[in-house]
Formats: C-alpha cells, sequence, structure tokens
C-alpha cells in the first residue's frame, strides 16, 4: 500500500516530553495559595474543554488582579519543575530520527514559547523537526482548529497527507476541527478524556511507526 501521509504534526506535552502532570501541579500550588483547592478530576475537565484553572478562583470572587498575580507565579513554578523534574518519554528520540528520515514534521503546542525553549534546551527533539509552533504563533488555541490549520498552512501540506499526534481531548478537538486524522497516544494523566473522535489509538509512541506504514 503507498503511503499517503507525508506530514506529522506532534502536540507537545504528553506527547514528547511528560510535563502534563507538573503543569497541574504548578496550578495547584498557586491557587493553594489563595486557599483554592484543584482537584484532579476537575482540572481534567477543565483541560479537555480547553479552559482555565483560574476558573476556580474566579468563581470564588477573586479578583483579576489577584488571579494575574497568582498566574505569574504559577509560570514561576512550572519554570522550576521542568528544570527539576524528569520529563523525558524513552524512546521519543530515535523515532523521531527515523521518521524524519520519511516524513515531514512540526511541533504544534499551546506552550508559551518561553516554557517550550526551556523544555527543549539541549534535549534535541527539535533538531527532527521543519517548525515548531507555541500559542502566541496563532489566534485561536485549541480546541480551536488555528493551531493545526497554520501547521498545514507553513507545510503547504493538504489535509489528508497530514496526521496529528495528540494525548489530550482538546487536541483531538482542534485536529478534528481541522478535518485531519488523528492518532491519540495513550498517557495515564488523560486517560479519562473523552477520545471517541480519534481516528487512530496508539499505547506507546514507538507504536507511531507501525500504524504508518499502515496508512
Amino acid at each position: 500500500m503507498t503511503n499517503k501521509k507525508k506530514f506529522i504534526l506532534f502536540d507537545n506535552d504528553g506527547v514528547l516530553v511528560e510535563t502534563e502532570k507538573w503543569y497541574y501541579e504548578a496550578n495547584v500550588k498557586a491557587l493553594k495559595e489563595l486557599n483554592l483547592t484543584l482537584e484532579l478530576n476537575t482540572y481534567l475537565e477543565i483541560m479537555a474543554r480547553g479552559g482555565t484553572a483560574w476558573e476556580v478562583a474566579f468563581a470564588e470572587g477573586f479578583s483579576k488582579e489577584v488571579v494575574d498575580r497568582q498566574r505569574e507565579k504559577r509560570d514561576e513554578y512550572y519554570q522550576e519543575f521542568l528544570t527539576t523534574k524528569d520529563i523525558e518519554i524513552k524512546g521519543v528520540k530515535p523515532l523521531l530520527k527515523e521518521l524524519s528520515q520519511k516524513y515531514k514534521m512540526a511541533i504544534i503546542t499551546t506552550s508559551r514559547r518561553v516554557d517550550f525553549d526551556l523544555i527543549h534546551k539541549n534535549r534535541g527533539i527539535v533538531d527532527f523537526m521543519d517548525f515548531t509552533l507555541c500559542v502566541e504563533e496563532y489566534t485561536k488555541a485549541k480546541p480551536a482548529p488555528d493551531p493545526y490549520l497554520a501547521g498545514l498552512k507553513k507545510f503547504n501540506a493538504k489535509k489528508g497527507e497530514t496526521l496529528v499526534v495528540e494525548d489530550s481531548q482538546r487536541g483531538l478537538t482542534s485536529a478534528y476541527n481541522a478535518g485531519i486524522d488523528c492518532a491519540i497516544v495513550y498517557n495515564e494523566f488523560t486517560k479519562s478524556h473523552d477520545f471517541s473522535k480519534a481516528n487512530y489509538h496508539i499505547k506507546k509512541l514507538d507504536e507511531l511507526k507501525e500504524l504508518l506504514s499502515t496508512l
């Protein structure tokens, strides 16, 4: 069978690096300073629809000024976690090296550029990518289709030639709304999300090579 896929658009967090948990923990820490508790199931529901953890603070009557202050603290906590915790997903680099011989690849993420660059400093993953797009570099964030449509445009790629690799409902919805096939890679953190709209499911990222050989 002729392989029709020529382009791969990867999500970043939870797919290429194990950062989802630490972003949650940074939010928990910042909200706790307001005596607010962010339960995991609440956060996952907010995450699935592309909301923000600060909804919890606004619901309790906290002002935008207070929330903005805590948001800055959250960003500091997250960057601290990124530099002190093990966020490597084993096997990612060898897989990307092999795939880069056959496919054009990019990372499309809702991460801020400053966090993304910190995550990938000396990691070698972006070496295999044609480009990366962060949240500042497209109009609307996931679950809107804009991020993945921006990736298509930058590659000048057709939807049928492209595969998105995601681990969250928000990301899947973005790909679905963009009309691009999406493979969901299992992640323990987002296992409660609804992935019924996914075209493909894989248990680990290293199964992507076999999946692509069948498309």
